[in-house]
């Protein structure tokens, strides 16, 4: 049976893989997130996905490990929100997503001896207009500090969203379903 890594440092994917009854080890990878000159939200997310499954690959010495990347981002009208750099930043970008619907895009990249496997979720969801005052206490929480787009859909902001199209657990950050369907080939070791 193979061994699955997931090469990322995010409490909510390993929620979700747990809860998706996987049995799996954590080791992040270490990459430039950088994005690239022309560079479309899709593109950059599956890239990212990609480099920190093959990078985490490259340092085992197990050659039945399967190594999940994964890479969220929130998009609208194109631009790319990423993790806010402070809370100026965080108030700015939840002005922007108040009351209006933008996407939500996840990356995810299986590397294993069988090769490299891409793929993208993308769910759009729609914000409640927010008054000033709602943004600054949320800000205040410290809730969005690490997430992009400045919210998690599993929190505080859960009020302000009346309705998704797509995947829910791609907006917590990992496409459950997705997900599975990429790592059945690998013959996994279950919690079940």
């Amino acid at each position: 049976m193979h061994r699955l890594i997931l090469a990322s440092a995010s409490p909510r994917r390993r929620e979700l893989l747990k809860q998706a009854g996987f049995k799996f080890e954590v080791q992040p990878a270490h990459i430039n997130e950088d994005l690239h000159a022309d560079e479309d939200p899709i593109g950059y997310v599956v890239r990212l996905a990609r480099e920190k499954a093959e990078a985490v690959y490259a340092q085992m010495r197990d050659p039945e490990a399967v190594v999940l990347g994964a890479d969220t981002t929130v998009t609208l009208d194109g631009h790319i929100l990423a993790k806010p750099q402070d809370a100026a930043d965080a108030a700015r970008m939840l002005r922007l997503l108040s009351g209006r619907t933008h996407r939500v895009i996840t990356g995810v990249g299986i590397t294993s001896r069988l090769g490299v496997e891409v793929a993208a979720e993308v769910t759009g969801v729609q914000f409640l207009t927010l008054g000033d005052e709602e943004i600054a206490a949320y800000v205040a929480t410290d809730e969005p500090m690490d997430k992009a787009g400045a919210y998690g859909i599993q929190g505080y902001a859960a009020k302000w969203i009346p309705r998704i199209e797509g995947c829910y657990f791609n907006v917590v950050g990992l496409p459950l379903a997705t997900v599975s369907t990429m790592l059945e080939p690998h013959r996994l070791r279950k919690n079940q």
